[in-house]
């Protein structure tokens, strides 16, 4: 049997004009390379799959070429590149910081330090994952890589930048990789493809490239799982088949049931997706994106921004041209707070078609908008008659302004000169309609309007009362603020918030309550409408009035909610915080 390389392995980067996606990185160290300006200790940092290892790689070789090229890569033809290539060099060593992190592995490092490269100018060491050493470790590393000999030269590479001491950081040329693109991605598989004799279709190379997320790695490694799957002849729906990718067509499906209204095939759809195993949250985050995909082919600026097949992009832009861009905003945002809330519902079927729904009724809303800006007649009353004057011009209507002031008090009248005048109509009477008041008008004028009844106004004048001013002190207020808190039974949080805030008396009998956070003022706004009455009987003054202040932050600080409590231990313990951050933890 053959001796298979996987494609990760087999195509790895031996040159810098071989490496993907990282074209200013590499000019950087090959400019570095010909003008002899090398530092003593370089990092590269960045996610997995991108080429940091093999750069430092290629980067080692060269500075040791006896014979490099004009554009400054290596020959690959001196005894250093062959032992480089043959993986006999001397003059590289390689360090797994993952499984090598101890002080005893530092100093052993340290003492390869002194010894000078057999052949070459440099002895280089890479330290690879270099954020697991130790801190003693770093800081028995710190002296060397600070001052180390003229022909050693560090390369350290890292994921996990922000874990690096800072002291480690200082002394160190930093090197950002970047994810690599999509684009560069294909055009990476689409070699492959042709040195591998696999046919390929640019969508399925596509799908491959966004499910790698950026890693040149990952994709390798996704195509040779669906050549094996495929047997050579990579096709999309073999693709997403393999990969439990949510087809394009799915989307498509759902937009059309959107832009129709249609909540029965949108719910349709949502069913036949969670059949074939798809995550809920995977769906609406797809959709997010969908949408988001639709709304950046509604431009041709924003064209670059949409990163798919030819094939499907076509597919975009006519799908793009129903969607209104309202329609559009308001969709991403509906999915955007589905997907915000999924992990802490408890129906989360529920929570997908309701938002469906939502989703659905967004086209109905767009439509009763745009009829907003007509005027509509009042329901339940006829348009006035026109009138017709002596010289047979017909006079004008009334404006609809003058028509909603006058209300049901106003009726036009019409009537021949000579002839006794006409009594209006009286109108059905409208149940839903008795209690309305004209707008516009002043109390008097609503007087005059309707007059109530003899029982009613009897009814009225009886529960008008005479206002009673007595005055009192602070200790009375208090007293009977007490007295109140005695009377409450089943609100805690109110009871707790009277407790701890007691109220302070100012002028025109207003008094202050001084409460500590935003939740206790509406705690007592809510419930003013008991507290005050209460106060006002017992202390025999119809004037008295609350006014709720929040204390200033050098004040007393009470932690009273689940919130309040968590974010007061934060600040006593950070550590909290970032535990939180780490497992993604949440306050029910």
């Amino acid at each position: 049997m053959d001796n298979y390389i996987v494609s990760a392995r087999k195509y790895r980067p031996s040159t810098f004009r071989s490496v993907v996606g990282q074209k200013s990185l590499t000019t950087t160290l090959k400019n570095a390379i010909q003008s002899n300006k090398l530092a003593h200790a370089y990092l590269f940092c960045g996610p997995r799959g991108v080429g940091k290892t093999s750069c430092a790689r290629i980067f080692a070789k060269t500075i040791n070429c006896l014979n490099p090229t004009a554009d400054g890569e290596a020959c690959n033809a001196c005894e250093s590149c062959r032992a480089f290539n043959e993986q006999r060099s001397y003059n590289i060593h390689e360090l797994d910081a993952a499984s090598n992190n101890s002080v005893d592995d530092i100093r052993t490092l340290i003492d390869q330090v002194r010894i000078p490269p057999p052949i070459g100018k440099y002895k280089v060491f890479i330290i690879d994952e270099v954020h697991m050493l130790t801190t003693a470790a770093f800081n028995a590393f710190l002296k060397t890589l600070e001052e180390p000999p003229h022909h050693a030269l560090f390369i350290l590479a890292t994921t996990e930048k922000h874990k690096v001491l800072p002291t480690i950081l200082s002394r160190c040329q930093i090197y950002d990789f970047s994810r690599i693109s999509i684009a560069d991605m294909v055009e990476h598989l689409q070699y492959v493809s042709s040195q591998e004799g696999v046919t390929a279709e640019p969508e399925a190379l596509n799908v491959i490239a966004q499910k790698a997320d950026g890693g040149m790695r990952d994709a390798l490694s996704i195509f040779d799982q669906v050549v094996s799957f495929t047997n050579g002849n990579i096709t999309y729906q073999a693709v997403i088949d393999n990969l439990n990718v949510l087809d394009y067509e799915y989307y498509f499906r759902l937009t059309d049931a959107i832009l129709s209204g249609n909540v029965r095939a949108s719910l349709l759809v949502l069913n036949e997706i969670l059949a074939k195993g798809f995550d809920g949250q995977n769906i609406i985050t797809g959709l997010a994106g969908h949408f988001r995909d639709l709304l950046v082919c509604r431009d041709e600026s924003t064209l670059v921004l949409f990163e798919v097949g030819a094939s499907i992009r076509e597919r975009y832009k006519e799908m793009a041209k129903r969607c209104p861009d309202q329609l559009l905003f308001k969709a991403i945002e509906l999915a955007n707070t589905c997907d915000l809330n999924y992990r802490a519902s408890r129906n989360k079927r529920l929570l997908l078609e309701l938002t469906l729904i939502q989703l659905c009724q967004l086209t109905k809303v767009a439509t009763d908008d745009k009829k907003k800006a007509l005027i509509e007649p009042i329901a339940g009353t006829n348009p006035p008659p026109q009138a017709v004057a002596n010289n047979g011009q017909s006079q004008q209507r009334p404006q609809a302004s003058q028509v909603a002031t006058a209300g049901a008090s106003q009726v036009v009248s019409t009537h021949m000169p000579g002839s006794a005048p006409t009594p209006p109509p009286s109108p059905a009477p409208n149940p839903a309609r008795r209690t309305a008041r004209p707008m516009g008008l002043s109390m008097k004028e609503i007087g005059t309007v309707e007059k109530p009844k003899q029982q009613t106004v009897q009814q009225t004048a009886t529960t008008v009362r005479e206002e009673v001013v007595t005055p009192f002190d602070n200790d009375s207020l208090v007293r009977e603020w007490d007295n109140y808190i005695a009377t409450i039974d089943k609100k805690v949080y109110l009871k707790n918030t009277m407790i701890n805030c007691k109220p302070t008396l100012q002028e025109n009998y207003y008094f202050e309550v001084a409460v500590h956070n935003p939740g206790q003022q509406e705690e007592l706004f809510n419930n003013a409408i008991d507290i005050l009455p209460f106060l006002r009987q017992h202390l025999n003054n119809s004037r008295v009035q609350m006014r709720v202040r929040i204390v200033e932050g050098n004040e007393k600080h009470l932690a009273y909610t689940s919130t309040e409590k968590l974010e007061l231990l934060m600040k006593i313990n950070p550590t909290l915080g970032r535990l939180r951050d780490e497992f993604n933890l949440t306050l029910d």
